[in-house]
């Protein structure tokens, strides 16, 4: 285990981690006894029944990656509030004061938050009984007068059972009003973004909403005939998101990132609880809201198991059997063969288990002590040097090894189209996770091919406006109502430079040009797969 680890890629077994994206899902889709589900909710975009009644602790996405620009720091990105329309006056959009906005990484694998970031909110609103208005004139700078509500936050660390504050009264981005109001939105964040002590920074507000798909999906599947695609429904939608960059160390077991570079992610919302008490959030708070891969919640997990997925913890998941049983037999390809008469992979389906659960590594623990289906060495905890393997707990999180090199030239498709820094080792913002857990649930990662007549996935290949090249890397909040149609069926409308807002009809020509070149990757890739290419991927040395 402490030797150089070599990871043949893409073959089948280096395709399964993608199958097991869509399989962390479903380990984390349920509750355990215990849980304080009356009061729980769910995370991501409505996926769960609770969560929908509270948005403003309803986590959407969770992301991590090595920051492209500054390879020597992991930026963490975590979003709330979904289907924020641009034009949602005259209150607009903002964190729940008094909530605890965290994001948590293991980075020993026993499935417990060796540390913790959190945000907690507060509002400071002028308004005073005197207007309904947000503001009352042109916003240049957030310490404008004429921005009449306004939040600030604490963000804290909490690490080996000791808390520093890392932010004191930092300034939260507001919503992006309009062009008369804010004809400079892109000023406002950079203000916006603040310095963390012991290095690094964060932002904290309003952003366009990073996550591109069909939605359309739960439609039986895309209509049942798949006529329902191509359609990006985030497309104009914004967020309120948190963002860090720190440095490696201070993520890594140890504080060291070369022994110890794969890192555990997942967010977590917690609020006060009038009745009851969650030893998981401590005080009085109880927590609603948990994510860590995407999709899980939605595709995994029952109906009546998806609020006591949002108020347990990755430690609550190996304990959970019913959430393993419908990882190990997942529902989504059953659904699939009955409406498109294609046949669901055989069960059990441990290469899902082990891309949930334990992350990819030769010798990750498995559920029934058999060997792991994918025997390389990728994102697993147990790859650390410091790590105890026998402290380790299968757990659903979102997965990183920090080693792993930037990518040149990133591939939407991520490990599935042959590039070790995507998804499933941890998230990019333009990784398209959606078509990777499609095929991942058909069956990809075992057979080493494409299932043709999804091959295509949901048609949405890329963001309807592109990201940023530096912190925080996301794309401007739009201010252009979503319910402005073009001829072509996509959210239209001119937008000031520098303000935000939604892509024309030239970004759809770009989408389908961007989904020609990446189904040929994503076919070559295949190919390539019998060829065993061997890659090299960064482990600790021996110790």
């Amino acid at each position: 285990m402490r030797g150089g680890a070599v990871l043949t890629s893409p073959g089948p077994g280096a395709l399964a981690w993608y199958a097991g994206a869509a399989a962390l899902a479903l380990v984390a889709g349920t509750g355990g006894a215990g849980l304080v589900s009356e009061v729980a909710d769910a995370s991501s975009h409505r996926e769960a029944p609770l969560i929908a009644g509270d948005p403003e602790v309803d986590n959407t996405d969770v992301y991590a990656f090595v920051s492209p620009d500054k390879q020597d720091t992991v930026t963490l990105i975590a979003n709330w509030l979904p289907f924020e329309e641009p034009n949602g006056g005259p209150n607009f959009y903002f964190f729940k004061p008094g909530a605890q906005y965290d994001i948590n990484i293991d980075n020993n694998g026993d499935a417990r938050a060796d540390i913790t970031y959190r945000w907690v909110f507060a509002n400071d609103d002028k308004r005073d009984g005197t207007t309904f208005l947000y503001n009352n004139g042109v916003v240049n700078n957030l310490d404008d007068p004429t921005l009449l509500f306004k939040q600030t936050y604490t963000l804290t660390e909490i690490k080996g059972g000791q808390s520093r504050e890392l932010v004191r009264d930092g300034i939260v981005a507001p919503s992006d009003v309009g062009p008369a109001s804010m004809p400079d939105y892109g000023r406002l964040r950079q203000q916006a973004v603040t310095s963390v002590e012991g290095g690094g920074q964060t932002y904290a507000g309003q952003a366009e909403d990073p996550f591109f798909l069909d939605l359309r999906v739960f439609d039986l599947i895309y209509g049942a005939n798949l006529s329902e695609r191509g359609q990006d429904t985030l497309a104009g939608y914004n967020v309120q998101t948190v963002a860090l960059q720190v440095p490696k160390s201070a993520l890594a077991l140890n504080d060291d990132d070369t022994r110890n570079p794969v890192i555990g992610v997942w967010s977590a919302t917690s609020q006060p609880g009038m009745q009851v008490k969650d030893p998981k959030a401590g005080g009085d708070q109880v927590q609603v809201s948990r994510l860590g891969n995407p999709l899980v919640n939605e595709l995994v997990p029952a109906a009546n198991q998806k609020d006591g997925f949002n108020a347990s913890t990755p430690a609550d998941d190996s304990k959970n059997q019913k959430l393993i049983d419908r990882v190990l037999n997942p529902e989504l390809p059953r659904v699939i063969q009955q409406i498109y008469n294609i046949p669901a992979p055989a069960t059990p389906r441990n290469d899902l288990a082990e891309i949930f659960l334990t992350g990819i590594a030769k010798n990750a623990p498995t559920l029934d002590g058999s060997t792991p289906p994918i025997q390389a060495d990728l994102n697993s905890q147990i790859l650390n040097a410091d790590v105890d393997a026998k402290a380790f707990v299968p757990a659903e999180e979102l997965r990183l090894n920090m080693s792993v090199p930037v990518t040149a030239n990133p591939n939407r498709l991520g490990v599935l189209g042959g590039d070790l820094q995507g998804f499933p080792n941890g998230r990019r913002l333009a990784d398209d996770v959606l078509d990777i857990e499609l095929q991942a649930f058909e069956g990809a990662a075992q057979t080493g091919q494409l299932v043709p007549a999804l091959a295509a996935g949901d048609k949405v290949n890329t963001n309807n406006v592109p990201f940023g090249n530096t912190f925080p890397y996301l794309a401007l909040p739009s201010n252009v109502a979503v319910n402005q149609i073009d001829a072509d069926g996509m959210p239209s409308g001119g937008v000031p430079s520098g303000a935000g807002g939604t892509a024309s009809t030239g970004v759809v020509w770009m989408r389908v040009a961007g989904g020609i070149a990446a189904a040929a990757c994503f076919g070559a890739g295949l190919l390539v797969s019998r060829r065993r290419q061997r890659l090299t991927v960064s482990r600790p040395a021996s110790s």
